[in-house]
């Protein structure tokens, strides 16, 4: 096995975190940053109502199902090695979505990019949690890491609406490329490489890592078709099927193989098993609130693209606003109080946002209340979160654990587009076959689906409430001890 990194603290650490936050930044940012395009990219490609939801989820369905073979593939072969490898993907992949002539070339670079994510993600904050060997410094780095990671995808909407509104939506492609040639010129210069697995240990569960992605795949996409066929329909049943299947048959290989990309060990650390399972629920309210109030905005507010873009920053301030807060109380009051309060608080914001909107809302009395309060808890939970996925890893498993991580992040967006979407469309489909108008049927289905968020984020508070361990995540730090020994 390598050594990794010496009791001295790296005199670059500081510069290196801010290099991969942006980073970060540019590829979390893509996952959102194509919601507000979207009506252009519809128009300019011809995709169909339901396929244009491919360009959102064909990203983070690469990314989810892949990173657990990303934050391995990190561990074995070494977590620079990767995340350049990464990088150099999301450029290639940039392109050829930036370029794209018609629907089959888009999805296949959103894909391209969600697998670059897989790569790139877990190998960038393995190496934020060993360079930073004192544990005060560790939970401010992954605190400031996670939290301008989130902030990315806020001004994801921003940067496509002033994209999209003053130039065209291709630009939201390209202007990942200088950003990917700058970090692979620099990031060589400042990271030495470093592994954790020793090699009789490098085989690698690719059979594993398939089956679960194709798995999720073909479950999203039959839930996404539950909003224009029946439960029962060959369109709906068979892919749910199929996908049960595919991911019965990865449950049958991970207890199987040699080399597993989650040993079922690694679930008996309870404070981590249940941040990792609440993640699910988090992101999918978050991810599926963001792409609903900008369709809000759009077609029933009347936004334009630009507007709609800038109505987000106050999300992204408020989130910035949140982590600050949560990273400075974290150690103070431990990541069960402040995770439990976030997701609570969250689930609150989404509560005003359900009872203030309706077809004639003013953004001030109307969206932006509900939008501060949600940022402001959400955010004072991500560093929170962040410390307890990494609560009790070794640093030979600081690559697998920031990518189950991510992995249920990832997960847990798909899976809230794919049930609360079609939730909110069959709901005013229902009413406008009972002779309700579309706008106000179409805004009571989006009312629905944010009510349906609200208890999802209060569900994770109250887990995290009844089931994190007792003694705080913050207080011990086994991953460091393990990478300074």
């Amino acid at each position: 096995m390598e050594r990794q990194f010496s009791p001295h603290p790296d005199p670059r650490r500081w510069l290196v975190l801010g290099l991969l936050c942006g980073l970060q930044v540019m590829i979390l940012l893509d996952i959102t940053v194509v919601n507000v395009a979207l009506p252009r990219i519809q128009a300019n490609l011809d995709f169909s109502p339901s396929g244009l939801t491919w360009v959102v989820n064909g990203y983070v369905l690469a990314a989810g199902g892949l990173l657990l073979l990303g934050g391995r593939l990190a561990d074995v072969y070494g977590r620079r090695r990767l995340l350049l490898t990464g990088i150099a993907l999301f450029a290639v992949s940039s392109a050829v979505s930036g370029a794209a002539v018609d629907r089959t070339m888009m999805v296949i670079g959103r894909f391209g990019q969600g697998a670059a994510e897989a790569l790139a993600a877990p190998a960038s904050l393995g190496l934020i949690a060993l360079m930073f060997s004192d544990p005060a410094e560790r939970t401010k780095a992954l605190g400031i890491w996670g939290g301008l990671a989130a902030i990315g995808g806020t001004l994801g909407y921003v940067l496509s609406g002033v994209l999209t509104g003053l130039g065209s939506w291709r630009w939201i492609f390209f202007v990942n490329i200088p950003v990917a040639a700058v970090v692979l010129a620099v990031l060589p210069r400042l990271v030495r490489e470093n592994r954790m697995i020793r090699a009789d240990d490098e085989r690698l569960d690719a059979p594993g890592a398939a089956t679960a992605t194709l798995g999720l795949v073909a479950v999203v996409y039959g839930l996404l078709n539950a909003a224009d066929h029946d439960w029962a329909s060959r369109s709906v049943a068979v892919p749910l099927a199929g996908g049960a299947l595919l991911l019965a048959l990865t449950v049958f290989i991970e207890h199987r193989t040699r080399t597993p990309l989650i040993p079922l060990t690694f679930f008996a650390n309870r404070t981590r098993s249940v941040i990792n399972a609440t993640s699910l629920l988090f992101m999918a309210a978050f991810i599926s609130y963001t792409f609903m109030l900008t369709l809000f905005e759009q077609d029933i507010l009347d936004y334009s693209p630009l507007i709609s873009g800038l109505s987000w920053l106050p999300l992204g301030f408020s989130i910035g606003a949140g982590i600050g807060a949560g990273t400075a109380l974290t150690p103070r009051l431990g990541v069960r109080t402040i995770a439990t309060a976030g997701f609570c608080g969250a689930g609150l914001g989404l509560l005003v946002t359900a009872a203030l909107i309706d077809t004639s809302a003013h953004y001030l009395t109307g969206v932006l209340p509900g939008m501060v309060v949600f940022g402001l808890c959400a955010g004072a939970t991500m560093p929170a979160a962040t410390n307890a996925a990494l609560h009790g890893v070794t640093g030979q498993d600081a690559g697998l654990a920031s990518g189950v991580q991510s992995t249920m992040q990832q997960i847990g967006g798909a899976l809230g587009l794919a049930v609360l979407v079609p939730l909110a469309v069959r709901h005013a489909h229902h009413l406008i076959a009972h002779g309700e108008a579309a706008r106000t049927a179409v805004t009571a289905g989006y009312i629905t689906a944010f009510r349906v968020s609200a208890a999802l984020m209060i569900l994770g508070g109250l887990v995290v409430l009844a089931l994190f361990e007792r003694v705080d995540p913050v207080l011990r730090d086994p991953a460091v001890e393990a990478a300074n020994t």
